[in-house]
């Protein structure tokens, strides 16, 4: 992977769409060379969609940027704020956005993908789908273009989203996010585990053999089901790592340096 030379250009505070009442911002960074056609990578921030923000990976938005991706790094409302399916489709609206304005970002829109951690990954997955309920679009702006991605990167995932009914309400981030008045098809229409099909991108899954928080079998039975449907598909394992484990600056930067591979190869 060659870095190019010079300063990523950062444009704070985007309004990229509509979120319910208010509007959604995002950040994007501009690799140092300014050229035409060149992927882009959407990134979503993690926090059991209770709490975070885009902040938290604009060290992979500055350092994908190095490598020649136009980087964003959006904000979606978090279920404190409004229910399922706001999140995907504040989600689905930030990729929206990349491709209306591909041309002023000197981005490819055929050349789109998407990364997350945690609650960002499951995020990132559900954006990554071909088929699914279109109320997941929304109406947050650009809808006269595709909010289809090329590829997909997914770090500790929640894969499979579960009705757990012997949890402290207060504690259950899935309950928070679906809703007290959800039913278990709402349960089952946001889990990633049930949109891989045959047409699904190329994915690449990272995961702490030792996570609590995101159970490693999340992203083993995500990989098998994309084994067994043929897709392009990659599974990093990394042995004795909890979860958010990318947070240590050399996990980090390894994290960054797998996505770089993954993406120059599927964008």
């Amino acid at each position: 992977m060659k870095i190019q030379e010079g300063r990523v250009t950062t444009k704070k505070n985007v309004v990229i769409g509509q979120g319910g009442d208010r509007s959604l911002e995002a950040d994007i960074f501009l690799p140092p060379l300014n050229k035409k056609d060149r992927p882009a990578i959407l990134f979503v921030h993690g926090g059991g969609w209770i709490e975070g923000d885009r902040t938290q990976l604009k060290g992979y938005g500055i350092l994908l940027a190095r490598l020649g991706f136009v980087c964003m790094c959006c904000s979606y409302r978090l279920s404190d704020e409004a229910i399922w399916p706001a999140q995907i489709q504040d989600v689905n609206c930030a990729i929206r956005y990349f491709r209306a304005n591909s041309t002023d970002l000197g981005v490819d829109s055929s050349r789109i993908g998407v990364s997350g951690n945690s609650a960002g990954a499951h995020l990132a997955l559900m954006a990554a789908a071909t088929e699914y309920d279109k109320i997941f679009e929304g109406e947050g702006g650009n809808n006269q273009v595709s909010s289809l991605v090329k590829a997909v990167c997914a770090v500790y995932p929640p894969t499979a989203i579960r009705n757990l009914e012997n949890i402290n309400p207060l504690e259950n981030a899935f309950l928070k996010l679906m809703g007290k008045d959800a039913e278990q098809s709402d349960y089952d229409k946001a889990s990633p585990m049930n949109y891989v099909t045959h047409d699904f991108p190329p994915c690449m899954l990272i995961h702490g053999s030792t996570d609590k928080v995101v159970r490693l079998k999340d992203s083993t039975n995500f990989y098998e089901k994309l084994i067994e449907m043929n897709r392009p598909s990659e599974l990093h394992i990394f042995s004795e790592e909890e979860h958010a484990f990318d947070g240590k600056p050399d996990y980090g930067r390894a994290i960054a340096d797998l996505q770089g591979l993954f993406f120059l190869k599927y964008l």
